[in-house]
């Protein structure tokens, strides 16, 4: 497969359909630190793009489209199927959150709320692809999902990204495999994780993806259980470190985006981040940084209305 050509496709496909979100610049100790907001994208996470990607790309069946979701994917999945007047049905594990339920809710998509975790949602899903016929949309290990994840490089590089090493967090994978597909070792890239939520570095350790216990504060948007093939595949062919970041790092950055750059962000969105205000990565000398921050679903929503 031509990934270049894949992405570069996959972003003429859904350029009428996604926000081109902004860049700027942050100064951490002195030092310039370029992010990219795709915490603005359409609701709330970068997964719009594999989303539209995989529904534009192909015929849709009567029975329409199913997706299993930590929360952010099945909104973004909810989203593209309303705007293109398909039916959906979404599955997410009770750990997505108030939050990003509702958000699925808001769209009119037919929701399930499964016991368990991200592997839970997607065993009831593929069920109901079978049972229905409905086209599965997976999360983060399908070409079409990756290929429109890996637009967010390709936009921000015409955008002038300015820096050597790109810092991006992981949870199955979509999103640094298609980043890594798309720059083909053209620029360094650092993927960081939840130290409850190793998918990457265990799958490296291990010689290919493996099963892992998730959890902490992040895991509604980067738990998934073992790392997709894809982003597997990337990382070996394209190079990738990986760093760990405490529950503590994550939490930290969260709120030091608040407090500094006024951008309020989930878990899974300040997690590259931690890795640079922690040290848990730490830049040579003029290494030139930037940050992708990929989520602003919070939880709890802090604008949500209590009972009456």
């Amino acid at each position: 497969m031509d990934w270049t050509i894949a992405i570069r496709d996959a972003r003429d496909r859904i350029a009428a359909h996604v926000v081109q979100t902004p860049i700027a610049a942050l100064d951490i100790n002195g030092m310039r630190v370029e992010i990219k907001m795709e915490h603005l994208q359409h609701t709330g996470s970068f997964k719009a793009r594999g989303a539209f990607n995989t529904l534009l790309s192909g015929p849709v069946p009567e029975a329409g489209i199913v997706a299993a979701s930590g929360g952010n994917h099945g909104a973004a999945v909810a989203f593209a199927a309303r705007k293109l007047g398909l039916a959906a049905h979404v599955f997410v594990p009770k750990i997505a959150g108030p939050a990003k339920i509702e958000l699925i809710r808001a769209t009119g998509a037919n929701l399930t709320v499964v016991e368990g975790e991200y592997a839970s949602a997607l065993e009831q899903a593929r069920r109901f692809e079978e049972s229905t016929g409905a086209c599965q949309v997976h999360a983060y290990d399908a070409p079409a999902t990756v290929a429109g994840q890996g637009t967010v490089l390709c936009e921000w590089e015409d955008q002038g990204l300015d820096a050597d090493t790109i810092l991006i967090a992981v949870g199955g994978g979509g999103l640094i495999g298609g980043a890594l597909r798309w720059l083909t070792g053209r620029r360094k890239v650092v993927a960081v994780e939840p130290q409850m939520a190793p998918t990457l570095h265990a799958a490296r350790e291990a010689g290919g993806p493996v099963d892992v216990d998730v959890g902490g504060i992040a895991a509604n948007a980067l738990g998934a259980k073992r790392i997709g093939s894809i982003c597997y595949a990337a990382a070996r062919d394209h190079g990738v470190e990986c760093v760990l970041v405490t529950e503590a790092a994550i939490a930290e950055a969260q709120e030091w985006l608040w407090r500094n750059a006024h951008q309020l962000v989930e878990p899974a969105g300040a997690t590259a981040l931690a890795a640079l205000l922690s040290g848990a990565y730490v830049p040579a000398a003029g290494e030139r940084v930037a940050v992708l921050i990929c989520g602003a679903n919070v939880a709890p929503d802090p604008f949500a209305k209590g009972p009456g």
